[in-house]
């Protein structure tokens, strides 16, 4: 069972690695490098001050929403740090197009990098952080947010990158978005910082999954102090262990704003003689074993260090790791038919009808 995250007030220099450490497991292997995204987080906190952690109830009704988030492949984002001043030229332009400035920035996907930076930037804007995301997990494409399977229009789309472009998109749907705004992230070098669907907060309810900055705090917590940091990890995420073994072969590539390729783990100890497969796109997608499909899309996959519990990014995946491979439950949204149809396995190109990991895995 997933616990429920405690709802803090401010997030301090000594709540980044715990946050840190949650949004790496959450990004299932994508969402951005939180290695670089804390260091920002950290250094702006001192520089700016600790950031407030508002619920949505919090928030008037009007008040305008700023989802931020990297957009790219992670192995570019790794070397390619996001420019300081990329979210203020968002902010600027939000202002200039709304006729008013943002009231809190929220994170786009709590995943990776993408649910550490966030904190960064509004301790950059002066804005507090709101306690939600749009994935409860990463994801890889534009559309494949919470708003878009509630059915909320995409309304307008920013970009700004390293260089100083600043890109205004005004997509007639979230399909588009991604199109279009993947076009400029290669253009881009692979990597800029995007806004979209910028709301108030009463078009916000309903349409974003709310507590996911307490509860990525919650997960990195786990593990600090624990005797056996993976079994600590394990239960508080009410995850099943699909396999600990050794990386023993990897195919990745980066092409198109992806990276894309497979990985393999043969067992070790218990899991002797066992070999699992997983599919990435950013993120980990599917996880199979002698053809059959222990894990898939929307559900979480993440691979973590064996000792340490840590998890380990795309990018990070080197031949000869000792990994445990866990997955668990995504948020019930991404169960239902719009939710499977934007990010389920047939959204990745898998030919698979979805079965949900508790049912699949052990």
């Amino acid at each position: 069972m997933v616990k429920a995250p405690a709802m803090q007030a401010r997030i301090s220099t000594d709540d980044v690695p715990a946050l840190a450490r949650g949004c790496a497991v959450l990004g299932t292997g994508g969402g951005g490098d939180v290695r670089a995204g804390g260091l920002a987080a950290r250094r702006a906190i001192l520089e700016y001050g600790e950031v407030p952690l508002v619920r949505l109830d919090e928030l008037p009704e009007d008040a305008l929403i700023l989802p931020l988030s990297g957009i790219g492949a992670p192995t570019v984002s790794h070397e390619m740090i996001h420019a300081e001043d990329e979210p203020v030229r968002i902010r600027d332009e939000v202002e200039r197009i709304f006729g008013r400035p943002p009231a809190a920035v929220m994170s786009s996907e709590i995943g990776g990098g993408n649910g550490v930076a966030p904190v960064a930037w509004a301790a950059r804007l002066g804005l507090p952080l709101l306690d939600a995301d749009a994935m409860g997990r990463a994801f890889p494409e534009v559309q494949m947010v919470s708003m878009y399977v509630a059915g909320v229009p995409a309304n307008i789309v920013i970009m700004s990158d390293v260089v100083g472009n600043v890109v205004t998109i005004r997509p007639v749907d979230g399909l588009w978005s991604e199109q279009i705004a993947r076009a400029v992230c290669v253009a881009s070098g692979s990597s800029a910082l995007m806004a979209d669907y910028v709301l108030t907060a009463r078009e916000c309810r309903g349409a974003v999954i709310e507590g996911t900055v307490s509860r990525a705090i919650a997960i990195g917590r786990a593990t600090e102090g624990a005797q056996d940091p993976l079994a600590a990890l394990q239960d508080e995420l009410g995850a099943v262990r699909l396999i600990t073994g050794k990386l023993t072969d990897l195919d990745r590539r980066t092409t198109g704003g992806f990276v894309r390729g497979t990985v393999t783990i043969e067992g070790t100890g218990d899991d002797r003689g066992r070999t699992l497969g997983l599919e990435i796109q950013n993120e980990n997608l599917v996880a199979v074993e002698d053809g059959r499909v222990r894990a898939m899309v929307p559900d979480l996959i993440t691979v973590v260090d064996t000792q340490a519990a840590t998890a380990v990014q795309t990018e990070g995946l080197r031949y000869g790791q000792r990994v445990t491979v866990l997955a668990w439950p995504c948020d019930p949204l991404w169960r239902t038919p719009k939710g499977l149809e934007t990010a389920g396995p047939r959204a990745f190109g898998y030919d698979l009808d979805y079965l949900p990991v508790e049912k699949i895995a052990p």
